[in-house]
């Protein structure tokens, strides 16, 4: 009995700590991620393609890639499963049958019209030593974006010698190493490049101390029982602080960190690190970080994006998408009923 009490104190200590997420009127809306963030990232930007501007894509793959079997998400969509041989090869991801599951939910309206996306601004990179998502499997999402964005939205990075990571100009082990904390110094800012691509033109990084504060948010307000469903149970908000006073029209960037980079893992490493922080502060832009977590059948705190949670992952009414959707509502000012928000 003891032990449970102390058990259930540490447990309402730890939520005390945290706070709700704050509700704010940001205005544009974009996505990037890393690896499983990246996969989470394109099935985000395509469900959702109507409240979101664009997306930047790091070591990811086409929407809907695992059609629910974590067996081709390990061995067709990346080479990530230690047990049995990599299957990746150009072409290998079937597009055009994802193409055809796309309009499928689109038609369903389990997912957003995809003539939503034509107007995206898509940014791509793909190390050229990347042995985890190797460069095809990119060129096969590039094959996909482009059946439905035209080649003038999609920039393609694709010539630096570079591992499975995300690439900053300022921290991180040495640009062709594979391991923790997935974070590599390759003398290329990926956050500055995408985000640039995706907003236009943005005032220089600053390169100084943060002006703004991170928020460590409850996840349970978004998602019952967050870590039954591969969510951790707090996520995180950077606010810069031309926004803390007048959140009104900051832009909203939404980061999805990769397998292994969750706060039980390497803590707030990536949220730190990333690169995104130091343009948000001289841009008036939020950034998004929610955070996952390890279940039994996602042991690496991956995204659901292979259906270890959920069948329906990839639509809207995932669990992990909706609730992510949630706190973008929030952050937005929108508030949603059935069949609408305003």
């Amino acid at each position: 009995m003891r032990i449970l009490l102390l058990m259930l104190l540490w447990i309402s200590t730890a939520h005390a700590q945290l706070v709700s997420l704050p509700a704010m009127r940001a205005g544009q809306v974009s996505v990037s991620g890393l690896s499983s963030g990246a996969y989470m990232a394109v099935q985000f930007e395509v469900a959702f393609s109507r409240s979101v501007i664009g997306a930047g894509i790091i070591a990811g793959g086409p929407y809907f890639c695992a059609q629910g079997s974590v067996l081709t998400a390990t061995t067709s969509c990346s080479c990530s499963n230690d047990l049995l041989p990599c299957r990746v090869r150009a072409g290998g991801t079937r597009v055009p049958d994802l193409i055809a599951m796309t309009d499928w939910f689109a038609a369903a309206q389990t997912i957003d019209p995809t003539s939503a996306m034509a107007s995206h601004r898509v940014w791509l990179f793909s190390g050229s030593a990347d042995s985890i998502v190797p460069p095809t499997v990119m060129n096969d999402l590039h094959t996909y974006y482009r059946h439905y964005i035209s080649a003038g939205h999609i920039s393609y990075k694709r010539n630096l010698n570079a591992e499975h990571a995300m690439p900053t100009n300022s921290y991180g082990n040495s640009c062709l190493t594979l391991g923790t904390p997935y974070i590599n110094n390759c003398n290329y800012d990926a956050a500055g490049e995408l985000l640039s691509w995706i907003y236009g033109p943005l005032n220089a990084r600053n390169e100084g101390a943060l002006s703004g504060q991170f928020i460590a948010f409850d996840q349970s307000e978004f998602i019952a029982v967050p870590s039954w469903h591969g969510m951790a149970d707090f996520g995180y908000l950077y606010v810069p602080a031309a926004c803390n006073s007048d959140s009104a029209g900051c832009k909203l960037h939404i980061v999805f960190h990769g397998c292994l980079q969750d706060p039980d893992t390497i803590g707030a490493t990536f949220v730190r690190y990333a690169g995104y922080n130091a343009w948000a502060d001289s841009n008036r832009m939020l950034v998004l970080y929610p955070q996952a977590t390890a279940t039994y059948a996602n042991p690496n705190a991956c995204w659901d994006w292979f259906a270890y949670d959920d069948t329906r992952y990839a639509q809207k009414s995932g669990r992990q998408m909706a609730a992510v959707k949630r706190m973008v509502d929030r952050l937005t000012g929108l508030i949603c009923r059935p069949g609408r928000c305003t």
